[in-house]
């Protein structure tokens, strides 16, 4: 009898999201991703005073690789289960549940702006290296916008949907998950400068503690498409 009541309070094990070669071609797509961006990054600028070749056809590109990503995502995942909406989590039956969404959000999003600023003040970081792809004119504003959703949703997906789940499932251990994805998160930003791939890292880390602790992307999704405008705006 004891031997039973041991057995039947003993932790489900947990279930890979996608299979392992799955995963391993997902690193390496996040990988090429970031030398591509890489390679447009060291093209040089064109000097002040001419014209600006403008951002519309990185925007565009920007968006679909994000779109690619999720789709690579929901087709790996192991038929019958776990569905795409098992890695977004939540559920919006109301407006009350809406607007409770967003209201974690956007605390979070003042918790990790002031973590930023913190980090900042002691590590300044600098990337105007990049500053070349801020948009410019009204379509490009709008493009960023598009973009920034298409980030909040994707990115969300791929990181603290898929890879925190299967990091969850091979290690077991909650923070090894939520450690890895954000790192790996850092990382996939290392164009950005060493500095910034801290930061980011810092950021996908809490990100991957508010789905954690919500278990649902949903207002993680809302934060980060948020940060995104907003970071548009403080350029303008």
């Amino acid at each position: 009898m004891a031997e039973r009541a041991a057995l039947s309070t003993e932790q489900p094990k947990l279930s890979l999201v996608a299979p392992l070669w799955h995963t391993l071609g997902l690193l390496l797509i996040l990988l090429a991703i970031s030398l591509g961006i890489l390679r447009v990054q060291s093209r040089v600028p064109a000097p002040p005073g001419e014209q600006h070749p403008g951002n519309v056809v990185h925007y565009l590109a920007v968006i679909l690789t994000e779109w690619v990503l999720a789709g690579y995502v929901w087709l790996g995942l192991i038929p019958g289960a776990t569905r795409l909406r098992d890695l977004v989590g939540g559920r919006w039956g109301s407006v009350r549940d809406v607007l409770r969404d967003i209201g974690i959000a956007a605390a979070f999003w003042v918790g990790f702006t002031g973590v930023v600023i913190f980090l900042d003040s002691i590590w300044p970081s600098h990337v105007e290296s990049v500053g070349f792809l801020n948009p410019r004119g009204v379509a490009e504003v709008a493009l960023w916008v598009m973009m920034s959703i298409t980030a909040g949703f994707c990115e969300e997906l791929v990181y603290r949907g898929y890879l925190q789940r299967q990091f969850l499932a091979v290690t077991g251990s909650a923070a090894v998950a939520v450690l890895g994805q954000g790192v790996l998160f850092g990382v996939a930003h290392w164009y950005q400068g060493m500095k910034m791939v801290g930061v980011i890292a810092v950021i996908g880390i809490m990100l991957g503690i508010l789905a954690r602790w919500r278990k649902s992307l949903r207002p993680g999704m809302i934060a980060h498409a948020w940060g995104d405008i907003v970071n548009l705006i403080a350029h303008l």
